[in-house]
């Protein structure tokens, strides 16, 4: 239960972050519940929110961090499909505050699972690695590891999938091997691979195109052009 004084702090720091969402912590000191504000370092702030890294160790270090706040500027105080996947990663309770109405609502994890079709997209929460993430570990019991992502990653300078396919133990095969499974990278209008497709067998892929629903789609010609690399996990 929040007290009036964290509940009018939190309302005050997300007025204040308006139109942008406000974003911050919830800690205990000494057995007392603390708000502590944090800065909202992503791209399109007005959107969505990042804590910025520096923020997070300086509230860690000052007592045990116990719930995430962030702020909806122009929609409901409820958790959106993307923050209730982050707060499934988070393990903690999750606040959000409408600024205009001074609702505040609190949600817990809960073991909520996205479905693999019709997925909003939101990068680097709800995108096409959390996709190729979900459904390894569910269909084939093979947990991938979690990387940042920032926005436009594939323009400044890194190389998300080439970098680390060899780590998360996948190697290459040619298009003529490939079965139900296996993964697809592709060129989305970048100079290096910045896509990943499941190819779920009878020439279909299973993937989330950003501004697009994920969807099952057809590995036609436009998907076989822009191909990079085919590959196979060494467990599958």
């Amino acid at each position: 239960m929040l007290s009036t004084d964290v509940k009018n702090k939190i309302i005050l720091h997300a007025k204040e972050q308006y139109p942008k969402e406000s974003c911050g912590l919830l800690i205990v000191i000494k057995g007392r519940l603390f708000y502590e504000s944090c800065n909202n370092i992503a791209e399109t702030p007005s959107e969505h929110f990042i804590i910025d890294p520096k923020d997070y160790l300086t509230v860690s270090k000052k007592g045990e961090i116990v719930g995430v706040v962030h702020s909806h500027p122009t929609t409901e105080a409820v958790l959106s499909e993307a923050d209730k996947v982050a707060c499934e990663k988070s393990k903690l309770p999750w606040y959000v505050v409408n600024p205009i109405t001074g609702e505040i609502n609190e949600s817990k994890p809960s073991g909520f699972k996205l479905p693999y079709i019709g997925r909003v997209f939101s990068h680097g929460i709800v995108d096409c690695y959390t996709l190729l993430q979900d459904w390894y570990e569910r269909e084939l019991n093979i947990k991938l590891g979690d990387y940042d992502r920032r926005d436009n990653w594939w323009d400044k300078g890194e190389n998300l999938y080439l970098d680390n396919y060899k780590k998360e133990n996948f190697y290459e095969i040619t298009v003529d091997e490939i079965i139900y499974g296996d993964i697809i990278f592709m060129h989305l209008i970048s100079p290096v691979p910045n896509h990943v497709a499941i190819y779920i067998g009878d020439n279909k892929i299973l993937h989330h195109v950003q501004g697009r629903l994920s969807s099952r789609d057809v590995y036609g010609s436009y998907y076989q052009k822009v191909t990079a690399k085919i590959l196979r996990h060494e467990n599958h």
